[in-house]
């Protein structure tokens, strides 16, 4: 039986292939010919003549010029489109599809089946051999097991009778494998993918989307869905076949353009990079926090990630920055703009050639002038608007001023012939040439003027943000935050002084944003459709609520996991009640995702008992070796048992990450690996890429990333001696895929205390 069944789809897989070249042929021959056509009605441009010697030439020629430009266009779309096919064909010939369901509609007689693979293909336009893994019918796959399972479809929702679940491993046009199940996705083909070893690139994992995965994938309806996931149980991996589905769903409506994800470093930027490009989408916007707030800040250093991640706050700092961070100063800053309706807007002289031309009085003076029933971003326009008109009529009066007469006399012939440009060189007199290069002269010299009018360059943003700070303790009782009235001033005086250094705190950039923004009337980003954030928890509320406010015309996607708030701590644990507040409360999904896949069943289960409340994440049962630990008495020996583990893990063909808990930990690892002549890669930033072999990475950046192995280097009481790194340990452990080395000099640190020793070995 088994022998027949192998032997019916192979057969099958054959007849597929063979239609999938006849395509690649088909599709070849259409895409030469619309180059050619393309290239043809480029050609063809030679034949338009340009007529203009009466309206009806006029009009004829525009005629045949558009009449060219829309024959180009209807060619260049056909040309996207076949190239588009052609890259679909050529994935699927190398691995058509991993799937077969057979299924049976309430009311019909007959059964269907169908296959399902990375995209869609027929032989016509009606018999589909290959559907794509995002269309409706597909999610049958992923929902339920045999028999019934009810799908979403464009209609409604739809019920079928499955009899069949079926799955494939394809290599080189041969049925390797064949899993029947009555699992949404059998835990056989999920081992196999898991058992295989890291990469330094991401991989697709739409053959084994899990059922509360595909519930992420395929949501539409929320406006906020909220991904609480353990460390390792997909949830990013779903998230980015999710934007693939939702560039699936909404074709034609939707480009990667309007879609923009939140990542943690460029280090897992780099990483993911290739999920979609795999799947036959673009890209979308991939961003850091730090670099979408230091790209609207160019002139100003915005603190980095390595700086926040080490910087040693003592506690009277480190609550300021908690409330910093909380809605309540994000609602501070709100009733702040609003009072700069009627006064106390920071204005700065905009000037010409050193002295003041528009005095900032006066602008001060302009901007309050008008109807108080104005808001602020409309008396922001109406203030450029006047300052414009005034430095037009200004033109006039400047004419005759000694700079201009100089001006003039100094021009070169090079300069005059620039000047003139195609204008006629015939005047009346004397006098009106000299006015027309004296207009030129100080229209161009205005430029300036006129940008800063337009940047709103007469606004001191930085005086404008350090008197909001000032004024914070009129709007809050900071009593209520621990925070005295000493200690905010010379936090204010801190920022004040950073301001000059022109350096900003990551705790203080979105505030400053927020009010730039506010006084100025932006509405933010509203050609953005889908907002992705991922590592949620080391995100502050303010941050979160800023982002809603600069795409307000987006869906939201949240994921992370609390356990892993290496930044935020224990703030984290009130994120999603603050995040109730943005959002309808009706338009709120909320996904947890317990069950992790990323590790052994053994690396699991050591992870979990770190955290107080581990509990609740499940392993998937695939076996491995038990962590080990090893503790040494000096430097010598703990560097001795690093290298014989990387040689262990080397002669086993398993990437290495030696994850230290800062960069300088790891500058000094490396050192000594090299000494000793062992091959290292130092990630030092998170703009390097990975690389294969053995990497050293401090822990900030190795933050949504998977290893082979992993070794925590210097899990000692020194190192890790405090409460608040439990979720930092946890994050640095739960990296491992098949390994876990733990190294502690002198003796470990009591943040494993909890952890039953049963679930590692002591070595010796």
């Amino acid at each position: 039986m088994a022998d027949q069944i192998h032997e019916y789809e192979q057969s099958h897989l054959t007849d597929v292939l063979e239609k999938i070249k006849i395509a690649q042929v088909k599709t070849q021959a259409e895409l030469d010919k619309t180059e050619k056509d393309r290239s043809d009605i480029e050609a063809g441009w030679g034949d338009v003549r340009i007529k203009t010697s009466t309206y009806e030439n006029m009009l004829d020629t525009a005629l045949s010029v558009r009449q060219q430009q829309q024959l180009i266009t209807e060619r260049q779309n056909s040309f996207q489109h076949a190239t588009t096919r052609l890259e679909t064909l050529k994935k699927l010939e190398v691995n058509p599809y991993f799937a077969r369901i057979d299924f049976q509609e309430r009311g019909e007689q007959k059964a269907e089946t169908i296959y399902i693979g990375l995209g869609s293909f027929s032989d016509t336009p009606d018999h589909f051999l290959i559907y794509d893994w995002r269309a409706p019918i597909s999610s049958i796959y992923y929902d339920g097991g045999l028999g019934e399972v009810t799908y979403l479809t464009p209609d409604g929702n739809q019920t079928v009778d499955v009899d069949l679940k079926r799955q494939f491993q394809i290599a080189d046009g041969v049925v390797v494998t064949i899993f029947d199940t009555d699992e949404a996705v059998g835990d056989q083909m999920l081992l196999e993918a898991l058992s295989g070893d890291s990469d330094t690139k991401m991989k697709s994992i739409v053959t084994t989307i899990q059922k509360e995965q595909n519930k992420i994938i395929r949501n539409t309806a929320a406006d906020l869905l909220f991904v609480q996931g353990a460390a390792g149980s997909g949830k990013t991996a779903a998230v980015l076949q999710r934007v693939a589905y939702l560039l699936y769903r909404y074709r034609g409506n939707l480009d990667s353009g309007q879609v923009v994800l939140f990542s943690p470093n460029q280090l897992f930027n780099d990483y993911i990079d290739q999920v979609l490009p795999e799947l036959g989408e673009q890209n979308m916007v991939q961003m850091t926090y730090f670099q979408y707030s230091n790209r609207r800040l160019p002139n100003m250093r915005v603190e980095t990630l390595q700086e926040r991640f080490e910087e040693d706050n003592d506690l009277a700092a480190q609550r300021i920055t908690n409330f910093k961070g909380s809605l309540a100063f994000f609602k501070v800053v709100q009733q702040y703009a609003e009072t700069l309706n009627r006064s106390n807007v920071r204005f700065r002289d905009i000037k010409f050639q050193g002295e003041a031309f528009f005095d900032k009085d006066k602008i001060a003076k302009m901007f309050y002038g008008y109807n108080e029933n104005y808001k602020l971003g409309q008396r922001l326009n109406a203030t450029k608007d006047s300052l414009t008109n005034s430095l037009t009529g200004k033109v006039g009066s400047e004419l005759k001023q000694k700079w201009v007469e100089e001006a003039i006399q100094n021009l070169t012939k090079t300069e005059i012939d620039s000047l003139f440009g195609d204008e006629p060189r015939e005047f009346a007199s004397e006098e009106k040439e000299y006015n027309f290069l004296a207009r030129k002269i100080v229209t161009e010299a205005f430029k300036p003027i006129a940008h800063a009018i337009h940047r709103n360059r007469f606004i001191n943003v930085n005086a404008q943000f350090a008197h909001f700070l000032r004024s914070v303790p009129n709007f809050v009782d900071l009593n209520q935050w621990g925070i005295t009235a000493d200690d905010w001033s010379k936090s204010v005086t801190k920022t004040v002084t950073d301001f000059k250094d022109k350096r900003l705190s990551l705790a203080d950039v979105s505030a400053y944003l927020y009010l730039y923004d506010l006084l100025t009337g932006k509405h933010g980003e509203r050609d953005i459709r889908f907002v992705f954030i991922d590592e949620i928890q080391d995100y502050t509320a303010f941050q979160l609520a800023f982002l809603k406010f600069s795409f307000p015309k987006a869906k939201f996607t949240m994921l992370g996991d609390l356990n892993q708030a290496i930044f935020t701590k224990e703030n984290s644990r009130t994120l999603l009640q603050e995040l109730g507040t943005l959002f309808d409360s009706d338009k709120i999904e909320v996904v947890q995702l317990t069950q992790t896949y990323r590790s052994t069943q053994q690396i699991t289960d050591f992870s979990k008992e770190i955290l107080v409340n581990g509990e609740t994440i499940t392993a998937f049962n695939r076996s491995g070796n038990l962590p080990t630990v090893t503790i040494e008495d000096n430097s010598a020996a703990l560097y001795a048992r690093l290298v014989s583990q990387i040689n262990t893990n080397n002669g086993m063909n398993e990437t290495t990450a030696i994850i230290t808990k800062s960069l300088a930990e790891g500058e000094a690892v490396y050192a000594e690996l090299k000494q000793q002549d062992v091959a290292v890669t130092l990630i030092r930033s998170e703009n390097q890429r990975l690389a294969h072999g053995v990497i050293i990475v401090p822990s900030y950046l190795a933050k949504g990333l998977e290893f082979d192995a992993v070794v925590i280097w210097d899990a000692s009481k020194k190192m890790y001696p405090l409460e608040d790194e439990r979720q930092l340990l946890y994050t640095i452990a739960s990296r491992a895929m098949h390994q876990l080395t733990v190294l502690a000099l002198d003796e470990l640190t009591p943040l494993l205390d909890r952890v039953n020793p049963d679930l590692y070995e002591v070595t010796e």
